[in-house]
């Protein structure tokens, strides 16, 4: 019945079915880019286990027969606590970014755009007018205003700066060979891997269109678009940002402004002394530093710590709506998603991304429904249950008060 299922309805009820559907349908090389984790996997691994350890705190009676799941975010509106995060060239599917960003539009959420995305500032913020755009500290001054502004011309409504992304290389399992570009050499290559999967081959068959592999918001005026590898050349030639640079890049855009990748208190408060709008507590899905521990295990020092002076998003693990859940009631004011929606894509295009969206808030509904709450913002501590030794708190000398207040929370 399953695979009749597959066969006859594009339809799928997990992020988990959407995730074997991508492997079935993606050519192995291009299943792996998806893979997270650098090293052993210690921290990728523990994104997902962390939020297996929580539990919940269900009333019974007296439930609310109507919850409001809306928040806002950078003063973006969201019909439900959860944001799309920017992710790299998306070649699993013809329309890329483009399908993400219609989906996000259509469900009511944010975009977040990557610089290293395979379509333009220009071709989603066309489909989505809720679209941030992320940049990594990469280039001279000069060139990083100029892509900012290029941002802001096609209509970004806020900035991420992504700095939780270090050198780490090399997985255990292996990484996956990528080519520079889809040419005939590459085509060579690859081609039995592909012929295997022959329907990812006819969507993009089906355009007209090879993969691109190229980071078009990376071109400079007048120029071409990089590839990927060009772009991540340039990225560890630039030499590395300070706290200075993170309060001129904020200036610089004059908006709202999120900092992706904080996992300490200490880095916290140093974030919001740059005035930044927004924090997003993230270890880059398991792709930074191998051993650092899951975002949801520092969240609730860091929201105790600042979450009364800017926003807090995290990410990392999310697989379902009660993830979405565990997090806000730590302390989250939303949730960003990477791979879900990769899956989702890679199985079934916009409507996959969609399906995974709705997915999530059926599962956020259940679980607020269960906790006996009316609305995601009355979520806390209290309705999630925390074993001993859950949180990490890092970069703080007092990290013993912080964790017994959050068990006194709990």
């Amino acid at each position: 019945m399953a695979l009749l299922g597959f066969a006859g309805n594009p339809w799928f009820e997990t992020v988990a079915e959407a995730q074997r559907r991508a492997r079935k349908r993606l050519p192995r090389s291009v299943y792996m880019a998806l893979v997270a984790g650098s090293e052993r996997g210690i921290t990728v691994d523990d994104n997902t286990a962390a939020y297996g350890e929580l539990g919940f705190a269900p009333h019974v009676a007296g439930l609310h027969g109507e919850r409001d799941l809306s928040t806002t975010i950078m003063g973006q509106p969201l019909s439900m606590p959860v944001m799309i995060s920017p992710t790299g060239v998306q070649a699993v599917h013809p329309e890329g970014e483009v399908a993400v960003a219609r989906a996000a539009a259509a469900r009511g959420i944010t975009m977040g755009l990557s610089s290293f995305a395979s379509k333009s500032i220009e071709e989603v913020c066309a489909v989505s007018n809720q679209t941030f755009f992320q940049m990594y500290w990469v280039g001279t001054r000069d060139v990083l205003v100029q892509r900012m502004e290029r941002a802001r011309a096609a209509g970004a409504v806020g900035l991420i700066m992504t700095l939780d992304w270090s050198f780490s290389q090399g997985r255990d399992w292996g990484s996956p060979p990528i080519p520079e570009k889809v040419d005939l050499k590459a085509a060579v290559k690859f081609g039995p891997e592909v012929a295997l999967r022959p329907k990812w081959l006819w969507d993009f068959a089906s355009t007209g269109k090879l993969p691109d592999l190229s980071t078009p918001n990376l071109t400079p005026p007048g120029g071409t678009a990089p590839t990927f590898f060009g772009a991540y050349g340039e990225w560890m030639g630039t030499p590395l940002p300070t706290w200075e640079d993170v309060a001129w890049l904020r200036e610089q855009w004059g908006g709202p402004f999120m900092l992706k990748g904080v996992m300490r208190v200490d880095d916290a408060h140093r974030a919001v002394d740059a005035g930044v709008t927004a924090i997003s507590v993230s270890n880059h899905g398991g792709n930074n530093l191998d051993g650092t521990p899951a975002p949801i295990r520092a969240l609730p020092a860091i929201a105790e710590a600042v979450g009364h002076e800017v926003e807090i998003v995290t990410d990392g693990g999310i697989r379902r709506g009660s993830d979405v859940v565990k997090a806000l009631s730590l302390g989250a004011k939303a949730t960003m998603i990477g791979r879900a929606y990769l899956w989702g894509l890679s199985a079934n295009g916009q409507a996959g991304v969609e399906n995974v969206l709705d997915i999530l808030r059926s599962g956020i509904d259940s679980a607020v429904l269960g906790l006996g709450q009316r609305s995601v913002r009355d979520l806390s501590p209290s309705d999630v249950v925390i074993p001993p030794g859950f949180p990490r708190v890092l970069g703080t000398k007092n990290s013993v008060r912080v964790v017994e207040a959050v068990r006194d929370a709990g």
